[in-house]
């Protein structure tokens, strides 16, 4: 799995190669690598519905750190989506983008990269492997959305969806260390077979929830997802259809077997999620542009599927995994389609399209049952996936079922109306409207979709396919006593019922809907408010850019001072705090012995009178020459203490250090008072000397009291004593450790000091062209003559 997932990005890296010779050929070659996936998949059924298909790479075994993928029926599903759409959409995205298309070597380049990442993080078995696929889609969709960055639009969209996820992301990394802490592991399948509980597991599984709920668009994050419709739409059908605003719903179903019985967390999911469906069907109501009327039943049927699998249940996990495949299957082809119009007629609007149905009825063939499938028409298997739905929380019988089945009702009649209103909006002959001019869509932009659309039919009518991996899945909420949800399948007729009156009543409210749109949209207009997500978001971000602005405005005032007491200040407010609190709290270790040798006496002494000489130094060369006195000191303390190999790198240090203030000060006044200022006063005094006075005080204390904090040895240092000598045939283990076992430490380290001594020979050169001039002056070129007599003292 993991060789499938790098050989994306292997072969992502050589795409923009392949497009210099043709674009086309581009598509057709990144294409290839997510069908093979996808064959993989498909060969590894069985197992995947099984026991499931695992693999681990250990990375930092002592730490509990490791690579897990693990392909099982959601993955199986998630595969289908994400490696078979991807590929129809990569062949689609051949003929959508010119053969001189600028965008195109990138597009296929980020899409097939994105490819992999979503792969990594759907067959994700841990939470830190999880989050790591999860960041790079984050990434990954910003470069996608923004494009080339030439659009003002594209812009704004990517900046959007990066601070909304990569806000979410942070939640959930929190989250998935306090819920991996309570847990004692971070492998999701052992975190599901044993939940754990406490106020930090509460804490972790609220943030994860919060990261999904932006990765997915949920209310109120749901507005950076119509904004991405900026992208081309091979890349909106993509992420916002196959892959990337799946991922929070992917997460959600990993972990609801573990905490769907918890209330704080299937009531926001739920409570949350039918408020998107509703929202999300309203607005895409009244949107006039196609694309995003496609994203807002996105919005509405991401909020559907939250609710589907944040509930928990047996039979709702059948309609969950029912929707989720069906919803792949349907919003591809209508993004396709889509795309197929803007190319032939240069509008996407309703009300500038008109008679495209008779004119071009292939098209509308396809969108007609992707549509249908959206709508939850029979035989389609958005049909199969809406009735287990309904039969889910109907089959409750209690108030919270009656409660979700009704939002859940509401929010299907607002599916129906919006799909009739695409429709009629793409196809329809309008009144007033002259028959808009196309010319025939090319086979590569409607033959994926084809496929895609009668997947869709017939995956309802063979139901029998999708009902496996939903089995599977739900095989993990046992329904021990409830003979009904044991023996639940999803099933194209399940009789005369509950649910099927639902379904009837969806479809004949939302053709009401759609009969009196006009008076919807007046609606909407009326009742419109200045409250709004989008504003929000925009509030938000307005008021961190004003926040940053005081800040930066009060503390880069150009003033040393004010600069080191900031960090001063922030060292005392947050570690000190917390410092004092342990204290307080005897969470502290004990103060350990004051000395170990009669030897650190006069070393601490010098070092201390040192401190206090400089306090008192007026000219910059002392100033330099206490600090390096004290840094020796230092070294003399580790070798008294048995750290020779730590008092060399000091010595080192030191004397580089040194050397290099020299030749700095060679251009600098001599004294620190040459320059006439006004004097500070007693009080400007007092508080920079208590300021600096308990930062120092705190520094000591800290390094004192976690110096004695560890009651065991290291584990990683056990392991580097253990493995030196084998490992390395290094009889001393710091010899080990730099060049060996932190090689690549130690050649960052060695950079540093390179770059610190090029600096320092650039000084020394610099001075050879210092000269005196006639009247005796030297004349180096950076200060004036007094300067220069000054520094030559």
């Amino acid at each position: 799995m993991l060789v499938l997932v790098l050989a994306h990005l292997v072969v992502a890296g050589a795409l923009p190669m392949v497009a210099r010779r043709s674009r086309a050929l581009a598509f057709g070659v990144a294409a290839v690598l997510p069908a093979i996936t996808l064959v993989w998949a498909l060969a590894n059924y069985e197992a995947a519905l099984g026991p499931g298909v695992s693999e681990r790479i250990e990375w930092v075994p002592q730490l509990g750190l490791s690579l897990s993928l693990r392909l099982d029926a959601l993955g199986l599903e998630m595969v289908v989506l994400v490696s078979g759409l991807g590929a129809l959409i990569l062949a689609y995205s051949a003929r959508y983008f010119g053969s001189g298309s600028r965008d195109a070597p990138r597009t296929a380049t980020l899409l097939l990269a994105f490819a992999g990442f979503m792969l990594g993080l759907v067959l994700a078995d841990d939470l830190l492997t999880l989050y790591v696929f999860w960041e790079l889609t984050t990434i990954a969709s910003f470069l996608l959305v923004g494009q080339g960055g030439l659009h003002r639009a594209n812009r704004r969209a990517a900046v959007q969806a990066l601070l909304v996820t990569v806000f979410g992301g942070l939640a959930m990394l929190l989250g998935i260390v306090l819920l991996g802490h309570a847990a004692g592991t971070y492998v999701i399948s052992e975190i599901v077979a044993a939940p754990p509980g406490g106020a930090a597991a509460t804490a972790g599984i609220v943030l994860i929830l919060l990261g999904a709920l932006t990765k997915s668009a949920q209310l109120p994050f749901h507005p950076w997802l119509p904004a991405a419709m900026a992208a081309p739409t091979p890349v909106s059908a993509y992420l916002h259809a196959a892959s990337m605003v799946k991922a929070g719903v992917v997460l959600v179903a990993r972990l609801s077997p573990a905490f769907a019985v918890r209330p704080e967390w299937w009531v926001p999911v739920v409570v949350l999620g039918l408020a998107t469906m509703l929202l999300g069907g309203w607005r895409a109501l009244t949107e006039p542009d196609l694309k995003r009327l496609l994203a807002f039943g996105t919005v509405s049927q991401l909020g559907f599927l939250m609710v589907l699998f944040g509930a928990g249940g047996r039979i709702a996990a059948f309609a969950g995994m029912g929707m989720l495949l069906a919803h792949g299957l349907f919003k591809a082809p209508l993004f396709m389609v889509v795309g197929a119009i803007d190319k032939i007629t240069g509008t996407r609007r309703i009300d500038e399209l008109s008679g495209l149905g008779k004119r071009r009825p292939a098209l509308a063939w396809i969108a007609g049952l992707a549509g249908a499938s959206m709508a939850g028409l029979p035989p389609m298997l958005g049909f199969v996936g809406k009735e287990a739905a309904f039969e889910a929380f109907l089959h409750d019988a209690d108030l919270r079922g009656w409660i979700v089945a009704l939002g859940l009702l509401a929010g299907s009649m607002l599916t129906v109306a919006y799909t009739v209103r695409f429709f009629w909006g793409a196809f329809a002959t309008k009144p007033g409207l002259e028959p808009t001019e196309s010319s025939a869509p090319a086979a590569g932009l409607t033959v994926p979709a084809w496929i895609c659309a009668i997947a869709g039919v017939a995956l309802g009518v063979l139901y029998g396919f999708p009902d496996a991996p939903a089995a599977a899945y739900a095989a993990a909420y046992p329904e021990v006593g409830d003979p009904v949800a044991e023996d639940y399948h999803l099933a194209l007729w399940h009789g005369l019922g509950l649910p099927l009156l639902f379904s009837a009543l969806a479809i004949l409210g939302g053709l009401a809907l759609h009969r009196w749109n006009p008076m919807v949209a007046t609606t909407s207009t009326r009742f419109a408010t200045p409250f709004s997500a989008q504003r929000g978001y925009e509030h938000v971000v307005s008021g961190l850019e004003r926040l940053a602005t005081f800040v930066t405005g009060r503390l880069q005032a150009g003033s040393l001072p004010v600069y080191l007491g900031s960090v001063l200040i922030t060292m005392l407010a947050l570690p000190g705090v917390a410092m004092v609190r342990a204290l307080i709290d005897g969470l502290l270790p004990p103060m350990p012995r004051l000395i170990d040798t009669v030897l650190q006496l006069p070393l601490g002494a010098a070092v201390i009178l040192c401190a206090l000489g400089l306090l008192r130094a007026r000219r910059r060369f002392t100033a330099v020459l206490l600090v390096g006195a004290i840094g020796y000191g230092i070294g003399g303390l580790f070798i008294v203490d048995g750290g020779p190999d730590l008092a060399l790198a000091q010595f080192l240090v030191e004397t580089l250090t040194l050397v290099a203030f020299v030749f700095v000060l060679r251009r600098l006044p001599a004294h620190f008072d040459s320059v006439r200022t006004a004097r500070p006063t007693r009080r400007a005094t007092v508080t920079k000397a208590v300021v600096a006075g308990t930062a120092g005080i705190m520094v000591a204390l800290t390094a004192v009291l976690l110096g004695g904090a560890r009651t065991a040895p290291a584990t990683a240092s056990a392991e580097y004593i253990a493995q030196s000598r084998e490992g390395t045939g290094s009889d001393n283990v710091i010899a080990a450790i730099l060049v060996d076992f932190r090689a690549l430490d130690t050649v960052g380290e060695i950079s540093v000091l390179l770059v610190a001594a090029a600096g320092t020979a650039s000084l020394v050169l610099a001075t050879r062209f210092d000269r005196r001039n006639r009247r005796g002056d030297l004349d180096s070129g950076s200060g004036s003559p007094e300067h220069e007599r000054e520094v030559a003292g």
